[in-house]
């Protein structure tokens, strides 16, 4: 299961999502094989070991660390792809860990 974790208000949700989709389909995954999860609380944020906003789990598992979620964070995420700073997973990132899946 690949879920997407987000909260309303993010700048960078829509845009990840975006990818998220595009690389479903490059990869030949079904959307259907998508839950979308808002995470609107600091509680439920803590229940789910929500990593911040936005975030894509595969089978439970984090795609940027490579590791399940044992703490939270309730703000929007900051990631370094190519020695960059951004709140958004490239299209090609996502594509590449969907395969080694």
């Amino acid at each position: 299961m690949i879920e997407f974790q987000y909260f309303e208000g993010c700048p960078n949700a829509v845009k990840t999502l975006e990818n998220l989709r595009s690389a479903l389909k490059a990869v030949q995954i079904e959307e259907s094989a998508l839950v979308l999860r808002e995470v609107p609380s600091p509680e439920l944020a803590e229940s789910l070991n929500f990593q911040g906003s936005p975030t894509i789990l595969v089978d439970g598992v984090d795609i940027y660390t490579g590791q399940k979620p044992d703490s939270y964070n309730y703000t929007c995420r900051i990631y370094t792809f190519s020695g960059k700073k951004t709140g958004v997973i490239p299209q090609e990132f996502i594509e590449e860990k969907l395969r080694k899946g």
